[in-house]
């Protein structure tokens, strides 16, 4: 039996980590979040089994609250509602349509020609975050019973990670919501990112049993790294939610051969991409930044879906 998963019917292993995620349904009533007792000038929330906890209310609830999440990050514990009924809070229209095209070496570049820079947070972090990784490496894996050390440097590389993660998460907000209030549509290629990560096939060498070619794997393995930190898939999540909450429109088009199909002639080639970042034709002879040319061509595409559909 795996750990964490029963198929007969049987108690699951547990393991000896302490609860970090607890999910609570509340059904139709709603949830009692406020002062108690009327005395008590402290925001409170009351969980089923639990009772009356203390929390920091950082803005009001609206809506009707469904369910419940209580969650711990390091040693922090934040409490999730999730509402339904909540209005949307539509942004005035700006009559402006862009498409955008994630990146490596630019975050995101739209269509206007505008370059987001890539903060590659995991990158800045990386000798402070290996250190501790090595200490961490130096304490056995499995133990009945961690040491304080153990316990400290554990917490050291949870610590890194979590920074990481709100830097990360911080940044997309921020970036998301910029090109939600200014503008009407936004236009992103359709990223399957699980894909692009997955590490490339081993290549058996018919002349030598046992043996293999070089696959590029290393090379990869840097970029795979370079896509994760860049978090793609996390910020159109964000980007999704925040254009529906605010009324905006958000299109996602085919990426194939957006960095390779010629806006002025149309021809599509693997060898008009000189460079990461340079683009000419090889029929009319077109130069342009490459990123640029993905964000117009995702530009056109959401154009024709768009007409299609209307």
């Amino acid at each position: 039996m795996r750990q964490g998963r029963s198929d007969t019917g049987l108690p699951t292993l547990q393991g000896r980590r302490p609860l970090r995620h607890r999910h609570l349904p509340q059904g139709r009533r709603r949830l009692p979040l406020g002062l108690h007792p009327p005395h008590d000038t402290q925001t409170r929330v009351r969980l089923q089994g639990v009772g009356h906890v203390r929390v920091h209310q950082h803005r009001p609830v609206q809506g009707h609250v469904k369910t419940i999440s209580v969650k711990r990050e390091e040693n922090r514990w934040y409490v999730v509602l999730a509402c339904d009924e909540v209005s949307a809070e539509e942004l005035p229209p700006t009559g402006a349509i862009v498409g955008i095209d994630m990146g490596v070496a630019h975050f995101l570049t739209t269509s206007d020609g505008e370059h987001v820079g890539n903060p590659r947070f995991l990158q800045a972090m990386a000798d402070e975050l290996a250190g501790a990784q090595r200490h961490l490496a130096t304490f056995p894996k499995r133990t009945r019973q961690r040491t304080k050390t153990h316990r400290a440097a554990a917490r050291k590389v949870a610590k890194l990670h979590g920074k990481i993660r709100r830097q990360r998460a911080d940044f997309h907000h921020k970036t998301a919501r910029t090109l939600v209030r200014d503008h009407d549509v936004i236009a992103h290629e359709r990223l399957n990112t699980a894909g692009m990560v997955k590490s490339p096939a081993p290549k058996p060498d018919p002349d030598r049993p046992g043996g293999f070619l070089p696959n590029s794997a290393a090379a990869k393995a840097g970029l795979n790294r370079s896509i994760l930190d860049a978090g793609w898939a996390q910020f159109l999540g964000i980007l999704a939610n925040k254009a529906e909450s605010a009324g905006r429109l958000v299109v996602p088009v085919d990426a194939r051969n957006t960095s390779r199909t010629c806006p002025e002639c149309g021809h599509v080639a693997k060898g008009s991409r000189v460079t990461q970042a340079k683009f000419a034709c090889t029929a009319c002879g077109f130069t342009a930044n490459a990123d640029h040319i993905g964000a117009t061509n995702v530009l056109t595409r959401a154009g024709l879906v768009l007409y299609v559909a209307a």
